[in-house]
C-alpha cells in the first residue's frame, strides 16, 4: 500500500512536472473556471460545490461557474472532467462514488479514476443514513433486520444510481445483516426521498443534507448513521455499529481535481487558494450544517483516498458477488 502511495504521489508530480512554468499563463486566471459536479441540482454534491465556489471565485479574481453534468451514475460529469483542457480553467468535484464505487461496479469505465485526474485537495466527508418509511413495522435496526429476514426480497431499498456509493453500502447493509432486500436505483436523491415519505419505496441509503430534516421531523425513521460517530445533525440517531451492525459504515468524502496534464503551476496556486478558503470558519460552518464535516486535506491525501476506497468497494463486490454494470 505504501508503495502504491509512494509511486502514486511521485506520478502525480511528474503530471505536473512534465508542464513547467512556461505552459502556464502567469495571470491566470484571465476568465471565470467552471466547476464540473457529475450530479443533480440540490444533491449534496452539488451544494458542497456551491459552497466551495462562492468562496474560491473572489480568492481567484474571477467567477468559478458550477456545472450539473448529469447521467451514467457520475460517468457522464466524471468524463467531462478528464477529457476537458488541461488549462486549469475545467475543475471538478470528485468524491466516492465518482472515483471509487464507479471503478469497483463499472465493467468498463472511459477513463481512469487515478490516471487521468490530479488531486488538488480534500473538503470533508459525510455519511449516509440508513432510513425507513413510517410504512416499515420497525423503530430500530434490530428490528428491522428481523422484519426483512422474516420476509425475505419484500422490501426495496432506494440508492442515487447504480454504481454509486449509496448503492454499495445497501449491498454492504444486507451482506453484513444477512437480509435480503431488492435495489432500485434512482437518478439522484431527490425522488427518492419524495417516494419514501409517500410510502412507494420502504428503505433509503441517502445523505444528511437531503433526508435529515425529515428524520428530525419524524416523517422517516433513521435506523442509523453510516459512520463510526454520531451526526450532529442528528445526535440521537445512533451509529451503525451502536445500532448491532459494525462494519457497515460508508463516508461520502469530496475533492476537487483537475485533468491530468495541467500545469504544475495552476495546480499549486489552486491548491493554495483552496487551503485558504477551506480553512475559513464560516465556509466550515456551511459545511456543518448540511451535515458535512470539513477535512481539508492536500493532494496526497485525496489521492491515498481514492486507493483506499477502491480496495474496500472492490473487495465487497467480490466478497459480496455483487454483479458488474
Amino acid at each position: 500500500m505504501q508503495r502504491f502511495l509512494g509511486v502514486l504521489s511521485a506520478s502525480v508530480l511528474l503530471a505536473c512536472a512534465a508542464f513547467g512554468p512556461t505552459a502556464a499563463n502567469a495571470e491566470w486566471p484571465e476568465r471565470p473556471l467552471r466547476l464540473i459536479v457529475p450530479f443533480q441540482p440540490g444533491s449534496s454534491s452539488d451544494v458542497i460545490a456551491r459552497i466551495v465556489a462562492g468562496q474560491l471565485g473572489p480568492r481567484l479574481g474571477t467567477q468559478v461557474v458550477v456545472e450539473n453534468r448529469v447521467g451514467g451514475s457520475t460517468i457522464v460529469g466524471t468524463e467531462m472532467i478528464a477529457r476537458a483542457a488541461p488549462d486549469g480553467y475545467t475543475i471538478g468535484l470528485a468524491n466516492t462514488s465518482s472515483h471509487a464505487a464507479s471503478r469497483a461496479l463499472a465493467e468498463k469505465l472511459p477513463f481512469d479514476p487515478i490516471k487521468d485526474f490530479i488531486p488538488v485537495a480534500m473538503i470533508g466527508s459525510s455519511p449516509f443514513l440508513f432510513l425507513g418509511s413510517k410504512s416499515v413495522p420497525a423503530s430500530n435496526l434490530r428490528e428491522l433486520i428481523d422484519y426483512a429476514k422474516k420476509n425475505p426480497g419484500k422490501m426495496n431499498y432506494a440508492s442515487a444510481g447504480p454504481a454509486t456509493l449509496s448503492h454499495l453500502a445497501g449491498e454492504l447493509i444486507k451482506k453484513l445483516a444477512g437480509i435480503e432486500i431488492t435495489h432500485v436505483p434512482y437518478r439522484g436523491t431527490a425522488q427518492s426521498v419524495m417516494d419514501l415519505l409517500e410510502g412507494r419505496m420502504e428503505l433509503l441509503v441517502g445523505v444528511i443534507n437531503s433526508t435529515h430534516e425529515f428524520a428530525r421531523n419524524g416523517q422517516i425513521t433513521a435506523f442509523a448513521t453510516l459512520d463510526t460517530k454520531r451526526t450532529p445533525v442528528l445526535p440521537d440517531v445512533p451509529t451503525i455499529a451502536e445500532a448491532g451492525l459494525p462494519g457497515a459504515e460508508a463516508s461520502l468524502w469530496s475533492a476537487i481535481v483537475l485533468p491530468a496534464g495541467t500545469p504544475a503551476p495552476i495546480v499549486q496556486k489552486l491548491y493554495r487558494e483552496l487551503s485558504f478558503v477551506l480553512q475559513a470558519p464560516e465556509l466550515q460552518a456551511s459545511l456543518r450544517k448540511q451535515g458535512i464535516e470539513p477535512q481539508p486535506g492536500s493532494p496526497e491525501v485525496v489521492a491515498a483516498q481514492i486507493q483506499a476506497d477502491v480496495k474496500k468497494w472492490s473487495d465487497l463486490i467480490v466478497s459480496a458477488k455483487i454483479g458488474k454494470n
